[in-house]
């Protein structure tokens, strides 16, 4: 597994505007860089408290902000807005409710580069629809070499060395009707408590099968044999069976994978040739659901045993 990404995201101003229905009123630089989840009401910055202001948050212009400035004059109203364009460079700037926006603020967004933008939602739904946003765009992510599928509504993340099998386990998957989420190199993130995994959006949809070379499953199979993202469940890890090797016949989720700080069920399935590791991992899903579900068929044949 590789490293954790720090968070950094550079987004196009028309993407930002559609994914949260804003209103585009100055470009500016072109671009929004997002390195933080957090956003900021600047009520205090505009009262002269500019300790611990963090500049890499987008701002937003609420009724209370926009009265504020109306409570001065010109003058006092430019020297607050530009001491708040001096501390740095801010992302961008939110006006909610449709708020008229001010001179003062359009003559320091020019001369920064600053994007404005405007909502008619109220200024709590638009810091709630950031929150959301930001934690989805900006959340710990890392990369697994591995196939993720989603069977039975259950994400498997099939890791394993290069050439025990992945791709045709996930094939065959695939042609029982499941669903690739991403082949070679999956993008897991952590969205609060899950663990969502997805594919780089170059390699979406294709997978490489040795003999045969690249294909594109959608194109293959059509829409219904893929999907973009899927909360990672269970990890199997294939492996080449190892004769000296004891493998758990009991209860395989008893061991767990951790990834990026949550932990996740992990099974460890040896191949050998004639084993059908798609019933295996079809009977995996299952089993799983049936355990969210407060069954275990291991501790109840432990009971059954002891019950003797």
């Amino acid at each position: 597994m590789s490293d954790i990404m720090l968070p950094n995201e550079t987004v196009m101003l028309d993407k930002f505007a559609s994914d949260l229905n804003l209103e585009l009123l100055y470009a500016g630089r072109g671009i929004i860089r997002l390195t933080s989840i957090s956003v900021d009401r600047p009520g205090l910055r505009l009262a002269g408290f500019f300790s611990y202001f963090d500049t890499q948050r987008i701002m937003i212009i609420g009724l209370t902000e926009h009265e504020y400035l109306h409570s001065f004059s010109g003058d006092q109203r430019r020297e607050k807005i530009r001491k708040l364009f001096d501390c740095g460079e801010i992302p961008c700037i939110i006006f909610s409710r449709d708020l008229p926006v001010m001179n003062e603020f359009t003559e320091c967004a020019r001369e920064t580069g600053t994007p404005l933008f405007r909502s008619g939602k109220m200024t709590t739904s638009v810091m709630a629809d950031l929150f959301v946003y930001l934690n989805r765009l900006l959340a710990p992510v890392t990369t697994v070499h591995g196939v993720l599928m989603d069977v039975f509504g259950v994400g498997i993340l099939i890791t394993g060395s290069s050439g025990v099998g992945k791709s045709e386990t996930a094939m065959e998957l695939i042609k029982r009707g499941h669903r690739l989420v991403a082949d070679d190199s999956v993008l897991i993130k952590r969205v609060e408590n899950e663990l969502v995994g997805t594919a780089p959006e170059r390699i979406r949809y294709f997978m490489e099968l040795r003999g045969i070379g690249i294909i594109n499953v959608k194109s293959m199979y059509g829409s219904g044999s893929v999907l973009g993202e899927k909360e990672v469940g269970i990890v199997m890890q294939l492996e080449p069976w190892q004769k000296d090797k004891e493998y758990d016949r009991l209860d395989g989720e008893s061991k767990m994978e951790n990834i990026l700080g949550l932990q996740v069920p992990k099974l460890t399935v040896p191949v050998t040739p004639g084993r059908n590791l798609a019933i295996l991992i079809e009977v995996a899903a299952r089993n799983h659901l049936l355990k969210q579900m407060g069954y275990d068929a291991a501790q109840e044949l432990i009971q059954r045993t002891i019950g003797r």
